[in-house]
C-alpha cells in the first residue's frame, strides 16, 4: 500500500510540476501589459498629438492628448484598416466590428467593437482624455485585435456620437486620424 500513495504522490507532483511550468506562465503571458504609441495628425498631415493605447488585462486604455481641434463634444472610434491619408482618412475603413453588430452603445442591435465615448475639446483646441474598452485587444490573433495585420486607426470626427445612429453615430467627417500598429 506504501509503494502505490507514493507512486500517486509522485504522480501529483508530476501534474503539479506541468501546472506550474505550463499553465501559470500562459496565463501570465495573456495578462502582460502591452502599450502601443500612436502619432494623431489633422486633415493637412499635420501632427495634432498622441495616443497610448495600453492592454490592462481584460481591458484596453486609452490616454489622447491633442490640439488644433473645434471646441466641443467628437465622436472617436477605432476604424479597421491601419491608415490615415489625409484629407478624409476614409482609407481608415469603417469602424471595427469584427462581430457584425450595428453602431452606438444604446443601438438594440449594437454595439461595434471600435465603439468609444465621446471626447470634450476645451475652448483652446486641447484635449486630454482617458477612455477604456473592454471590446477591442491588444493581443495578436484575436478578431477583435487593434494590431491585426495592417493595423487600425484611432479616428477623432467633427461632432458628437449619439450612440446609436448606424453607422457612425451621425458624427461627422473624420478631422484627426493615428495609425495603430506595433
Amino acid at each position: 500500500m506504501k509503494k502505490n500513495a507514493v507512486f500517486i504522490s509522485l504522480g501529483l507532483l508530476s501534474i503539479l510540476l506541468l501546472v506550474v511550468a505550463f499553465v501559470i506562465p500562459e496565463a501570465f503571458a495573456n495578462s502582460k501589459e502591452i502599450q502601443v504609441k500612436t502619432s494623431i495628425i489633422d486633415t493637412k498631415g499635420s501632427e495634432i498629438g498622441t495616443a497610448e493605447i495600453t492592454q490592462k488585462a481584460d481591458r484596453v486604455q486609452l490616454h489622447i492628448e491633442a490640439k488644433g481641434l473645434t471646441p466641443g463634444t467628437h465622436g472617436i472610434h477605432f476604424h479597421e484598416m491601419g491608415k490615415c491619408e489625409p484629407p478624409d482618412f476614409k482609407t481608415a475603413g469603417a469602424h471595427l466590428n469584427p462581430d457584425l453588430k450595428q453602431h452606438g452603445f444604446n443601438n438594440p442591435k449594437g454595439f461595434h467593437a471600435g465603439d468609444l465615448l465621446n471626447i470634450e475639446v476645451k475652448a483652446d483646441g486641447t484635449v486630454i482624455a482617458d477612455l477604456e474598452s473592454q471590446t477591442v485587444t491588444l493581443r495578436k490573433g484575436e478578431a477583435n485585435s487593434l494590431l491585426k495585420p495592417g493595423g487600425s486607426a484611432l479616428v477623432i470626427h467633427e461632432k458628437a456620437d449619439d450612440y446609436v445612429t448606424d453607422p457612425s453615430g451621425n458624427s461627422g467627417d473624420r478631422i484627426a486620424c493615428g495609425v495603430i500598429q506595433e
